[in-house]
């Protein structure tokens, strides 16, 4: 009544995957990460040096990194070890008692493993939803776009994306940062989510959407002001369009900080650029295309 041992398979790659019946535009602004079930327990029924752990574990690495730099919540899931029967009810009849109370195999990957402020929630059932305040959680953050990665396709990263779909929030699925049993059980489960409740998509689709959302953003007047209110630790309401920014305190080097984030989203203007007429209003025209 466990789970076998998995034999290795390659992971699908993007022009594989079945077509996409929804367009809908992933936004860094809207999204939350779901690393699913990523624990060592699940991860040992694989040769975790074949494929497609390998590709997995890269591909998760990736999506959480650039999550955590765009402050997009990053959510695990894991099941508690020596469940009690109450806590487990029908799960016992397809998989057993489950995974033992012991913190090397109920460990997250340490590849992939939570840091501060990610999320780690207790899995009790297919769905991360089920007994869990997870739609609250996406409710108070005024998100309602989910991307998940991990394991299994079929069963837990399936389920999640569905009744997520049927919360109304919208799941994207990175084909390339899962694994399965098979395959074709992996092939499967990406073929139902893009014909009937979710988009799938590639980890780098994923990744450069982010970006661009994220560029659009920075680059926008709001993000402007946005940003050189950080710097100052000023409210927004508190800056006018044309106030000299050296007089509220905008130093050189918090100067050069706002320089280096707006060129890495692609401006093309320097410091002194923006030191010679250091006002929102004068900014916000030069950065914004």
């Amino acid at each position: 009544m466990t789970i076998p041992k998995i034999a290795s398979y390659a992971m699908p790659q993007a022009d594989e995957f079945s077509a996409n019946k929804t367009h809908w535009q992933l936004d860094a602004k809207k999204s939350v990460l779901l690393v699913h079930d990523m624990q060592q327990y699940f991860l040992d029924f694989y040769d975790q040096t074949q494929q497609p752990i390998p590709e997995l574990l890269r591909n998760t690495q990736a999506l959480i990194a650039q999550a955590r730099q765009l402050n997009i919540p990053v959510v695990y899931t894991a099941q508690p070890g020596d469940q009690t029967p109450e806590h487990r009810q029908l799960l016992t009849d397809f998989w057993g008692t489950g995974l033992k109370a012991d913190p090397q195999i109920t460990r997250i990957h340490p590849d992939v493993a939570a840091i501060e402020p990610d999320i780690v929630m207790t899995k009790w059932r297919y769905s991360a939803f089920k007994f869990s305040d997870f739609e609250q959680r996406m409710q108070q953050w005024g998100r309602d776009q989910l991307v998940i990665c991990g394991v299994y396709a079929h069963i837990g990263c399936l389920m999640s994306a569905a009744e997520a779909f049927m919360l109304n929030i919208k799941p994207f699925v990175c084909g390339d940062a899962m694994a399965d049993f098979s395959r074709e059980e992996h092939d499967m489960a990406l073929k139902y989510i893009s014909t009937r409740c979710g988009q799938v998509m590639s980890t780098d689709q994923v990744l450069r959407l982010w970006e661009l959302k994220d560029m659009a953003t920075a680059l926008s007047k709001e993000g402007i002001i946005a940003a050189v209110s950080e710097q100052l630790q000023i409210p927004v309401t508190e800056i006018e369009l044309h106030d000299d920014l050296l007089m509220l305190g905008l130093d050189s080097v918090r100067l050069m900080t706002l320089v280096g984030k707006w060129q890495a989203h692609g401006a093309k203007v320097s410091f002194e650029d923006l030191a010679e007429q250091p006002t929102l209003e004068i900014w916000i025209e030069k950065l914004v295309a």
